[in-house]
């Protein structure tokens, strides 16, 4: 198996590229299928590179065969998508005062005006997760780690596991658990199958770097 870590520098062919931030993950069929990095300089862009341009990685370091123009080039991971919204206009509330909570008189639409909201989207695949360092997991019984890294198959490129450290005050240790027990996901949290008792039993899974 090889591990995919996350928050890992990242570098291109011809020089360093920034992070890495998520995994993007398929649930149905626990493939892997796009690394997200982040650019660590303005605009600190974002962009989904496939794992085929990945050659090689370790605990710190994501290795691309790509070349930092053709990353730059790469679909982005977060857009902008503007919302329509109607919000009033003070500015036509000539010789009012304005008071909190705001009173608006009973004709009120008069003083309205459409506004556009940014709001900042991620641009996952349908169907499919995005993964980050971090994101909480949760045990059938109760809150358990967070999730570090990722376990892949080197053939097929599966997910076979997620790497979660387990904290505690008195010790933290990392705990390879299958993806066939993950019950659900929702945003930035995993729900497991299992309770804490069986995850502290799982035994310890080799792992090795990937190097092409």
């Amino acid at each position: 198996m090889i591990d995919i870590p996350v928050n890992a520098e990242v570098r291109c062919s011809d020089g360093p590229a920034g992070r890495s931030a998520y995994v993007i993950v398929n649930p149905v069929n626990q493939l892997l299928t796009h690394l997200v990095v982040r650019e660590e300089w303005p605009p600190f862009g974002e962009h989904m590179v496939p794992v085929d341009q990945v050659e090689e990685t370790s605990p710190e370091v994501i290795r691309l065969s790509c070349t930092l123009e053709q990353l730059r080039k790469m679909e982005p991971f977060e857009f902008e998508q503007y919302v329509r919204v109607k919000s009033p206009n003070y500015e036509k509330w000539q010789g009012s005062m304005v008071a909190w909570p705001y009173v608006l008189p009973a004709n009120s639409t008069s003083f309205e005006e459409d506004r556009y909201i940014p709001m900042e989207l991620e641009n996952t695949p349908p169907g499919e997760l995005a993964v980050r360092r971090g994101a909480r997991v949760e045990a059938s019984d109760g809150y358990f780690g967070q999730v570090e890294e990722l376990l892949v198959n080197s053939k097929n490129m599966h997910v076979t596991h997620l790497v979660v450290r387990e904290k505690h005050l008195r010790k933290r240790r990392d705990v390879a658990i299958p993806v066939s027990q993950i019950n659900h996901v929702e945003e930035n949290t995993v729900h497991l199958k299992l309770d804490r008792q069986s995850i502290n039993e799982l035994p310890t899974i080799p792992v090795q770097r990937w190097s092409l």
